[in-house]
């Protein structure tokens, strides 16, 4: 599955939107206290083999570290547009429910 199905993940959150089926959270018009949040909780809920596309006014490079460091072998990240204004990147959630599942539990 490319993109997000789930229309209603996204409606009525501000800067998020859904075109042709793909969730698009748009952060152009958002603090930047609230941005890397925002992005992480859209992440967060994508179920696996999902995806977003990010829209920002600058490129996201530090972000990609970010998950880089947090999310290693989970997700994957496209440019689909490279500035001068407007930078998209597709992120996407990868790995497999085993990937999910904690290695120790306490009883």
């Amino acid at each position: 599955m490319s993109g997000v199905e789930r229309s209603g993940a996204a409606a009525g959150v501000k800067g998020e939107r859904v075109e042709g089926g793909q969730s698009v959270l748009d952060i152009r018009g958002v603090s930047p206290p609230e941005r890397h949040p925002r992005i992480f909780g859209t992440f967060t809920n994508l179920e696996l083999g999902e995806s977003f596309v990010l829209v920002n006014d600058h490129d996201p490079k530090p972000l990609f570290y970010q998950f880089q460091a947090e999310y290693t072998g989970q997700f994957s990240w496209e440019y689909l547009e490279q500035g001068p204004k407007t930078w998209r990147v597709r992120i996407g959630k990868q790995g497999s429910a085993a990937d999910r599942t904690p290695l120790h539990t306490i009883p």
